[in-house]
C-alpha cells in the first residue's frame, strides 16, 4: 500500500488531471454513442466520437507506459552513481537504453496527441455540417437535443469542449508523467547525470539529422559525451529547485536592468597602424567561410545563388586551373570561393583543407608576393564538428610544445619568458588546444621529431633560401578560427619571429599569464557586445548567479518567484560555504550594482550532500515548481531591492544571501578556472547618437552605427557575458569589418582636415 501511495505522490498534478480528463472523455463518449445520438449516420457522427474515445484510451495507456519508463530511467540514473567506475561502459549503456525507451514512449504520446487534435477537428467539422441543416429532425443530433432533452445537449457540448481542449493542454504540459524531483530531490550529481543523457542523445540526433549518422550508434566515450557532460553540469541549478523558466526570467531582468556601455574615458586609443593592418587581413579570415553560411547571413533571400556563384559551379571549365585542397569537392568549389572573395589568382593559394573531423580546423595558406607575406587563414564555426570543438570548453593543460613560441622565442622579453616558465602548469580551452595541435601537424610537423622540424609546409616556404625567405607570416581567423590561430601562433613564433596573429571575435582560450605573454604578436579584436569573446564555462556560471541578482533592480517583480529563488539560492550558498543561516558574517557586504556582482559572484559546481534539505518534504511532493511562498501582494516591495535590504539586513533572508555569495577569492578546487582573450585586446565600440532607442529598433539586422572608436581594453573586462539584444548580431564577421572600415575612414578624414588646415 505504501508503495502505491509513494508512486501516487510522484505523479505531476497536471498529469493526474490529464489522465482523469481523458478518462472522462471515454465515459462521455460512451454516453454520447449509446444515449445522445442513437440512430445517427454511422459515418458522420458515430465514427468521429468513437475515434476520439479510442484515442483517449490509447493516451491513458501511453501515459502509464511512459510513467513506468520514466521511473525506470530515474532509478538507473540513481543507481549508476553508486556503481564502481570499472563498469562505466556498462552503466552508460544501461542509462542510454532506459533513456531511449522513455524517449520513444514520449514521442508516441506526442503522436497520440496529434491524433487527438485531428480527431477533435474532424468531430467539430461534422457537427458544424449537421448544424447547417434543418434542426427539426428527430433522428439525429439536432433533432434529439431540440425536443426537451437539454441535459443531452449540455452533455454533448461538454464532450466537444473536452475533446478540443485536452490535446492543447497536453502540448503545454510536456511529456513528463512523474516529477523528476521526487526521485532526484537535491542530489546535484544525479541531476547532472540526468541532463548528461538528455543532451547526449539530443546532440547525436541533431547530428544525425545533419547527415552525421555515425554519431548515433556510438556507445563509447567521445567528444559528444564530453560536450553533453559539460552542458549537464551547467544545468545543475535544477538541484536547487530553480526551473528553466525562472532562470530565463532572471536573464531577461538582467538585460532590462543592465546599465550603459562601459566608459572608456581616458583609455588609450588603438594605434592607427594596428587597425589598418587588422583591416587589411580581415578579408582572409572572412573568406575562410567557403560554405553557404557566409552567404546566408549576407544575402538572406538570394544566398543560394550567391553561394553557387562563389563556388564556381557556373564556370566548370575553370576547374583545372583551381588549386587542389584537402577535402574539396569535385569542381574544387571551396578553393574557388576563397579566391573569388579575396580576388586573388589561383597560384597564390598554396595549401589548405576544408573537410574536417572533430577538433580539426579548416584552413587556407596564401602567398602574397606583393606584400612579402604568407597568410594562414583559419575558418571559424561553420559545421557541426566545429560546434563540438566549441563545446569542449573544459580546461586542458598546455604542454611546453604548445608554448614553444613563448619559451624558445628569440624576441620574447626575458622577463616574459621567465614568468611563463615559472608559472607552469598553464591551461587552455580543450577543444581549441586539440584543434591547434592538429593544425600544427598539418602545416609544420611534430616538434618532437627533429627530422620533421624542417619538413613542414611552412618551412618549405619560409625556410632559408626558400621561395618566401624573409617574408612576414600572418595567422588570422574569426571566432573559433581566431582562437585556434592564437594557439597555433604560440607554437610557430619560436621559429618565425616575423609572425603576427589577428583574432577577430575569438573565444577566451588561455590563462591570464599566457594571454599577457603573447601580447607582442597576438591581437584580439572585439566588436561591441559580441558574445563569443565572453563565452566560457566560468562566465556562464556567473551569468547564472547574476540572473538572480538582477531581481534586485526591479521592485515589482513577481512575489512568489522572488521568494522562491531567494530561499533556494540562499540555502545553496550556505551549504557550499558551510555558514549557518542564522549568523551571517558581518565582514561581507552585498554588491551595490548588478555590474559589481559580475566580478564578485562565482557560483561553483560543488557537490551537495545527499542528506541536505533545501525545503520541506511537503514542498518536494507538491508540484514540479515546488517551494511557493504565500505572500500578501498588498504594498509589496521586492526583498531583493536595495532599500529593503538596508531596512533589515540581519533578518532578511535575501540580505543573508547577498552577504554569502562566493567571490573569486573563495573559489574551491572544483571551480573551473577562468580563460581570457589572448594578446592585445582592441574593443570596437559604436558612438550612440541616440541613447533612447526602442528595443525593436535595436534588433534590426541592418541598423549600423556610422561612427566607431577603437580602444585598448583590458582583457578582464570581457570575463562576463553582456546580455543585450545585439550580443549575437555583433558577432557577424562583416559587422567587425564595417567597424574597422569606419574607424579608418574617420582617421583618414581627420588627417586630410589637418593637412588642409596646415596648408
Amino acid at each position: 500500500m505504501e508503495i502505491w501511495v509513494t508512486r501516487l505522490k510522484r505523479l505531476r498534478i497536471i498529469s493526474m488531471l490529464l489522465g482523469l480528463s481523458n478518462f472522462a472523455v471515454i465515459i462521455l463518449g460512451g454516453f454520447v454513442l449509446f444515449i445522445v445520438i442513437p440512430g445517427c449516420d454511422h459515418n458522420k457522427i458515430i465514427m468521429p466520437v468513437l475515434a476520439v474515445s479510442l484515442a483517449a484510451i490509447l493516451r491513458i495507456f501511453v501515459m502509464i507506459r511512459s510513467g513506468i519508463a520514466q521511473e525506470a530511467m530515474a532509478k538507473v540514473i540513481q543507481d549508476s552513481l553508486s556503481e564502481p567506475s570499472i563498469f562505466e561502459s556498462i552503466i552508460r549503456l544501461k542509462r542510454r537504453i532506459r533513456y531511449k525507451a522513455w524517449l520513444w514512449w514520449n514521442r508516441f504520446a506526442m503522436i497520440i496527441t496529434l491524433l487527438q487534435i485531428m480527431g477533435g477537428i474532424y468531430l467539430v467539422l461534422n457537427i458544424a455540417k449537421y448544424a447547417s441543416h434543418d434542426g427539426t429532425s428527430n433522428e439525429c443530433l439536432i433533432g434529439m437535443t431540440s425536443n426537451g432533452n437539454q441535459w443531452k445537449q449540455k452533455l454533448f457540448i461538454v464532450f466537444i469542449i473536452m475533446v478540443c481542449s485536452i490535446p492543447l493542454v497536453q502540448c503545454f504540459a510536456g511529456p513528463d508523467v512523474l516529477k523528476w524531483r521526487s526521485f532526484y530531490a537535491t542530489k546535484d550529481d544525479v541531476w547532472k547525470a540526468h541532463y548528461h543523457e538528455v543532451f547526449d542523445h539530443g546532440i547525436r540526433e541533431a547530428l544525425c539529422c545533419l547527415g552525421r549518422v555515425e554519431y548515433l550508434g556510438v556507445s563509447e566515450e567521445d567528444e559528444v559525451c564530453s560536450v553533453a557532460r559539460l552542458l549537464g553540469d551547467l544545468v545543475a541549478y535544477r538541484a536547487s529547485g530553480t526551473g528553466h523558466l525562472e532562470l530565463i526570467a532572471g536573464v531577461a531582468l538582467l538585460h532590462m536592468n543592465s546599465g550603459s556601455t562601459k566608459s572608456y574615458e581616458g583609455v588609450k586609443m588603438a594605434p592607427r597602424e594596428l587597425i589598418q593592418e587588422a583591416f587589411d587581413f580581415f578579408e582572409y579570415a572572412e573568406a575562410a567561410y567557403t560554405g553557404p553560411l557566409l552567404d546566408f547571413g549576407r544575402h538572406n533571400i538570394l544566398f543560394p545563388c550567391s553561394w553557387l556563384y562563389r563556388q564556381g559551379i557556373l564556370t566548370p571549365w575553370t576547374r583545372n586551373r583551381r588549386p587542389i585542397l584537402i577535402g574539396d569537392n569535385w569542381w574544387r568549389g571551396h578553393a574557388a570561393a576563397f579566391l573569388k572573395y579575396v580576388d586573388l589568382p589561383p597560384e597564390t593559394l598554396r595549401h589548405g583543407r576544408v573537410c574536417q573531423e572533430k577538433c580539426e580546423a579548416a584552413y587556407f595558406i596564401v602567398v602574397l608576393h606583393h606584400l612579402r607575406s604568407v597568410v594562414v587563414a583559419v575558418r571559424g564555426t561553420e559545421t557541426p564538428e566545429d560546434l563540438i570543438t566549441d563545446g569542449l570548453g573544459r580546461e586542458c593543460l598546455l604542454s611546453p610544445e604548445d608554448l614553444d613560441g613563448l619559451i624558445n622565442g628569440k624576441y620574447i622579453h626575458p622577463n616574459v619568458k621567465q614568468n611563463v616558465e615559472l608559472s607552469f602548469p598553464h591551461y587552455g580551452h580543450l577543444g581549441i588546444v586539440e584543434a591547434a595541435r592538429d593544425l600544427y601537424m598539418q602545416i609544420e610537423g611534430n616538434l618532437e621529431d627533429q627530422e620533421a622540424k624542417s619538413s613542414g609546409f611552412l618551412s618549405s616556404l619560409l625556410g632559408a633560401g626558400c621561395e618566401c625567405d624573409g617574408y612576414n607570416i600572418y595567422v588570422v581567423g574569426h571566432s573559433l578560427g581566431g582562437a585556434i590561430a592564437t594557439l597555433l601562433g604560440l607554437r610557430l613564433y619560436g621559429k618565425y619571429p616575423k609572425l603576427r596573429v589577428y583574432a577577430y571575435g575569438p573565444l577566451p582560450c588561455v590563462d591570464s599569464v599566457i594571454a599577457e605573454a603573447c601580447s607582442e604578436f597576438v591581437t584580439s579584436i572585439v566588436h561591441d557586445n559580441e558574445f563569443s569573446t565572453r563565452l566560457s564555462v566560468g562566465s556562464i556560471i556567473r551569468l547564472r548567479a547574476a540572473a538572480l541578482m538582477a531581481l534586485s533592480e526591479d521592485s515589482n517583480t513577481d512575489t512568489t518567484l522572488i521568494f522562491r529563488l531567494a530561499r533556494r539560492f540562499l540555502y545553496i550558498s550556505k551549504c557550499q560555504r558551510g555558514i549557518e543561516v542564522k549568523n551571517p558574517p558581518e565582514s561581507h557586504s552585498p554588491p551595490a550594482k548588478v555590474e559589481d556582482l559580475h566580478h564578485e559572484v562565482y557560483k561553483g559546481s560543488n557537490k551537495l550532500e545527499d542528506g541536505y534539505s533545501f525545503w520541506k518534504e511537503s514542498d518536494i511532493n507538491s508540484s514540479s515548481n515546488d517551494g511557493d511562498v504565500d505572500v500578501n501582494d498588498d504594498n509589496f516591495q521586492n526583498p531583493f531591492h536595495k532599500e529593503a535590504r538596508v531596512e533589515n539586513s540581519l533578518d532578511n533572508p535575501v540580505s543573508q544571501f547577498l552577504e554569502t555569495v562566493p567571490g573569486n577569492k573563495n573559489r574551491s578546487a572544483e571551480d573551473p578556472p577562468d580563460v581570457f582573450l589572448p594578446g592585445l585586446v582592441i574593443h570596437l565600440l559604436p558612438e550612440q547618437s541616440n541613447t533612447n532607442v526602442s528595443l525593436w529598433k535595436s534588433w534590426r539586422f541592418n541598423e549600423k552605427p556610422h561612427k566607431y572608436n577603437a580602444y585598448m581594453a583590458k582583457r578582464e573586462d570581457f570575463k562576463d557575458i553582456v546580455v543585450s539584444p545585439n550580443m549575437f548580431l555583433d558577432h557577424l564577421p562583416w559587422r567587425c569589418r564595417y567597424a574597422l572600415q569606419k574607424i579608418l575612414e574617420a582617421e583618414n578624414a581627420k588627417e586630410l582636415l589637418d593637412e588642409t588646415q596646415i596648408v
